[in-house]
């Protein structure tokens, strides 16, 4: 059975997921280290994980199987969610997968790199927009389609 596994503590997409999971009756994990309220909505369930660095992404990487969504923008579980044969959307309606991860975790640590080399080197990507919005909702719609195709 699908589910769609995210890592919520900096989604700006939450609801958007809760409405397109609803109609097609498909659970939501939503994982944090907390400060999120859980939802009423009983396809969505708040998975709070001990504080500490990456143990969200290491319960969603331990869990995300074939069929499954799972909703991110950090690469490296990405990576580890692919090789799992699990679908990765990141927030702005990017698909990631085994063609383009490489090439992801080629950037994102040569930006570290750079950023390790100037500490005055801040910040980074556009804000989030009203159209990445869009265009995440068509993506996970266009991913959630596909795997009921493939059933």
């Amino acid at each position: 059975m699908t589910k769609i596994y995210v890592d919520a503590d900096a989604c700006p997409v939450k609801a958007e997921i809760e409405k397109v999971a609803t109609r097609h009756k498909i659970p939501v994990l939503m994982v944090c280290n907390g400060g999120l309220r859980p939802s009423n909505n009983p396809f969505v369930e708040l998975v709070i994980v001990p504080e500490g660095p990456d143990v969200a992404d290491m319960w969603i990487a331990d869990r995300a199987t074939l069929g499954d969504v799972v909703i991110t923008n950090d690469i490296p579980l990405a990576d580890k969610c692919i090789k799992a044969q699990a679908r990765v959307l990141r927030h702005n309606g990017e698909t990631l997968s085994e063609k383009n991860i490489g090439a992801q975790l080629a950037t994102r640590d040569l930006m570290q790199d750079l950023r390790a080399a100037d500490p005055f080197r801040q910040g980074g990507g556009k804000p989030f927009a009203k159209s990445d919005r869009s265009r995440f909702l068509n993506a996970l719609e266009r991913e959630l389609q596909a795997l009921k195709r493939q059933s």
